[in-house]
């Protein structure tokens, strides 16, 4: 990436907070019947993110094509930009500064309530995981993911959901971008595999 391009995606993220906004939660419509369930009963506390971190519709005057995500981790949003000079804003929690992917990616694939396989760094770096988490809403990835790949290459890192909602807007991950399940689900069913991924 560029360095007019990074200054071309900055000031559009810059514009795109200038506007005053409502929040707009993700539709009901958006959740399938399994998903409904499976929130209902989820194992952790039912915390919502509020102001900036709360799902809006915002102005975007970036650059990138309409259906490109674009994440800025130092203020923990992600957008996804639209087709009419308007981007949605979700709030995220992004990795830790040494731990945290940057640049460019495609939407290799997608998985609707995806299992956890923690890899061998990760369980290095945090004793007493599991091998293996199976879906749910206890699950780390939440109730989405879509998996980033560099050409054919799966860098390891994913824009997912979480069962810990209380943590949006906070850099504490292991490098992926965290979301609201609600959100994970609304932004899955926007992106195609393929779709372009900046991430700031």
């Amino acid at each position: 990436m560029t360095a007019r391009s990074v200054a071309a995606v900055l000031m559009g993220l810059l514009l795109g907070g200038c506007i005053s906004s409502t929040p707009q939660p993700t539709p009901e419509s958006a959740l399938k019947p399994r998903d409904k369930q499976l929130l209902a009963n989820a194992p952790y506390p039912k915390v919502k993110p509020e102001g900036m971190f709360a799902r809006q519709i915002v102005t975007y005057e970036g650059k990138e094509k309409p259906g490109t995500i674009v994440v800025d981790t130092d203020k923990k949003l992600l957008y996804y930009v639209q087709g009419d000079g308007t981007a949605i804003r979700y709030g995220v929690t992004v990795g830790e500064e040494s731990l945290a992917f940057r640049g460019e990616a495609k939407v290799g694939r997608k998985a609707e309530w995806p299992s956890w396989t923690p890899t061998a760094e990760i369980h290095q770096r945090i004793a007493g995981l599991p091998s293996y988490v199976g879906p749910g809403p206890h699950n780390p990835m939440g109730a989405r993911a879509l998996y980033l790949y560099q050409g054919n290459k799966d860098t390891l890192f994913r824009i997912h959901g979480t069962n810990q909602p209380e943590m949006l807007g906070q850099a504490i991950s292991s490098g992926c971008i965290r979301m609201l399940n609600e959100d994970a689900i609304d932004l899955f069913n926007r992106v195609p595999v393929g779709s372009n991924v900046v991430v700031l």
